[in-house]
């Protein structure tokens, strides 16, 4: 389990790379547009997952603060939740990547964000959410000043 859990980062962070270090490269649009970017470690959870899915399933089918305490206390277990949260940051990663490039938001504000995303994906997500809001909130109000500028011309 030692050896799978140092290097399932690996399968993501080649992905997050792309995404904060080159976020306007033709060819890291084209990759993080894939679905397919979250196949390796979506299927290595699945790997790991299944073999142990007996004892998984009533955890997580009824959880109680215990049963997950000690799931995740083992080697095995905490190896399933890493690679789940690699999966899924990367996941939630791809998505606020995509969409803050359709919105033209800077690299250097989403930097920040996507690496708070890799990290502590729930901050990060939600960070992005704020920034969001308050981008199109800002475009709003700037659209408004030019079509009220427009309006005292004419």
């Amino acid at each position: 389990m030692d050896r799978v859990f140092g290097l399932s980062g690996l399968l993501v962070m080649p992905f997050w790379f792309l995404m904060i270090f080159l976020p306007r490269a033709r060819w890291t649009r084209r990759i993080m547009e894939s679905p397919l970017v979250v196949l390796a470690p979506a299927l290595l959870y699945t790997a790991l997952v299944i073999p142990v899915l007996r004892e998984v399933l009533p955890i997580v089918n009824q959880p109680s603060l215990a049963a997950v305490a000690a799931l995740l206390g083992s080697p095995a277990g905490a190896t399933i939740g890493w690679v789940h949260f690699l999966a899924f940051d990367l996941f939630v990663g791809r998505w606020v990547y995509l969409d803050s490039r359709d919105r033209d938001l800077s690299p250097w504000l989403m930097a920040p964000v996507l690496y708070l995303t890799l990290m502590l994906g729930p901050l990060g997500f939600s960070l992005y959410l704020a920034v969001r809001a308050m981008a199109a909130r800002s475009a709003r109000a700037a659209g408004e000043t030019a079509g009220q500028r427009r309006a005292e011309v004419a």
